[in-house]
């Protein structure tokens, strides 16, 4: 059997993986995942690791909820597809869309879908930059947004975050880009600045950025509440609230990206309750649906879609459509999601799991290894004290991170190391003994790299 062929021995073969090194791909097997239950994962050698990330923090309900099999399995026998467009859809479809404009933080909410949060990115942008033809602003097409952030995969959303050598390494068209910083305290502070002053200067950044750039060519912000790409730093007290006192003074769209907080991940349903937000749209994906079926949502205020509806009156149709846009199982599965969250009493669950997780992650503030903790419902960062500042989605691991990413997979904990920092996003569904069990197995990995780096 050659290298290439099924087999336990076998490399990926033809399959190419995101976010690794290709050349190793090819040359040595990845982790190949066999099965699931609740929040363990089974590889194909029998090996149980706790996923503590919720593999791309979106796994919201564990891997083997029989509720949202069932969803899917029955909007397969009624109607497995039909596409949502040409004056035609589905039941499931508007059911879903009315359920997410009754829960969402914005005024007479109306929704639109995608298959991903990358597309509903990518579709929202699209939709405000249409809207902002029919008022006759068509130069209004610039988006702000932050380095080290992750918006997205396509063209138009991988240029809304990362770092310039993402952009040039894949010769990105960065014309309409503006990019301030995150707020991360105390990361990214000046040397003696209180977190006053470091708020002080990101909002006068961002409206010197809007003023540079003309405000008349401005359309929007985009932000998630919490940036787990950049490390998992909560964002100052007044961040927001400052920021949003600018976008709304320059006419500037605030767009809330809710892809990994939204659906009780904060301790709210979605993070803009949490942070005190007042965004003009939202974008989900992930824990809508658990990640049983790909589907996203962008959900604007009425505002910006009564523009639409009246420049659509002009064209006679809106011009924009995708085939799997509110594909019928993953609507099903998404309402089920949602009658679970009301049904099992989510929100609470998650803010009792939340005190324990937050004790836990609390107890490593004193390990050698470790430079600061940071939580917010049920997820999390423990940075390691490192040489490596900053790092991201696309940063390599080096020194203790590499380390502790090798470790945390031998002890079967999986989490994901993003520069210096561990990032913990474990299913809503998990337990408190299952909390005491991530990190008692997290607490050994650590101590692999303390014996690996003394020797």
């Amino acid at each position: 059997m050659d290298a290439n062929s099924s087999g336990t021995n076998a490399t990926v073969g033809s399959l190419v993986l995101g976010f690794s090194n290709l050349r190793e791909t090819r040359n040595e097997r990845p982790m190949v995942v066999s099965g699931g239950d609740g929040v363990f994962i089974v590889d194909e050698n029998g090996k149980r690791y706790i996923e503590a990330n919720s593999s791309f923090y979106c796994a919201a309900l564990g891997y083997s909820n029989e509720r949202l099999v069932a969803a899917a399995e029955k909007q397969m026998r009624e109607m497995p597809f039909y596409v949502s467009g040409l004056h035609r859809t589905v039941p499931v479809a508007m059911e879903l869309a009315e359920r997410l404009a009754e829960l969402a933080p914005v005024k007479d909410a109306h929704v639109a879908f995608g298959s991903s949060g990358s597309e509903a990115n990518d579709f929202l942008i699209k939709f405000i930059r249409y809207r902002n033809v029919f008022l006759g602003e068509p130069q209004k097409r610039k988006i702000i947004s932050r380095l080290g952030g992750y918006h997205g995969g396509t063209n138009m959303t991988a240029s809304l975050g990362g770092s310039k050598s993402l952009h040039d390494s894949f010769a990105l068209n960065m014309d309409d880009h503006i990019f301030i910083s995150q707020p991360n305290y105390p990361q990214n502070a000046e040397e003696g600045e209180s977190q006053d002053e470091f708020v002080n200067r990101l909002v006068l950044e961002l409206e010197e950025a809007i003023i540079s750039a003309d405000p008349g060519t401005v359309a929007a912000f985009i932000a998630e509440p919490i940036c787990f790409a950049a490390g998992f730093y909560l964002p100052p007290s007044t961040y927001f609230t400052r920021v949003q006192e600018v976008l709304k003074r320059h006419g500037v769209l605030f767009i809330d990206d809710e892809v990994i907080t939204g659906f009780c991940r904060t301790g709210n349903m979605f993070g803009a309750e949490t942070f005190e937000l007042e965004p003009d749209c939202v974008t989900t994906a992930k824990g809508m649906s658990a990640a049983f079926f790909p589907i996203s949502s962008l959900i604007m205020s009425g505002d910006i879609y009564n523009d639409l509806e009246r420049h659509c009156d002009e064209h006679g149709f809106f011009a924009h459509g995708s085939t799997y846009s509110a594909h019928p199982v993953g609507a099903a599965v998404a309402l089920e999601v949602l009658n679970i969250i009301e049904d099992t009493n989510m929100l609470e669950h998650v803010r009792a799991r939340s005190q324990t997780f937050a004790q836990r992650m609390n107890s490593f503030r004193q390990h050698p290894l470790v430079e600061d903790v940071r939580t917010c419902g049920l997820s999390g960062a423990i940075q390691l004290r490192s040489e490596q500042r900053g790092g991201g989605a696309t940063a390599a691991l080096t020194g203790p991170s590499k380390l502790l990413a090798a470790a945390s997979v031998d002890r079967g904990v999986l989490i994901r190391m993003n520069g210096p920092n561990a990032i913990f996003c474990p299913p809503l569904i998990i337990s408190d003994d299952e909390i005491e069990e991530m990190f008692q197995r997290f607490e050994a990995a650590l101590g692999d790299v303390e014996a690996e780096k003394a020797a």
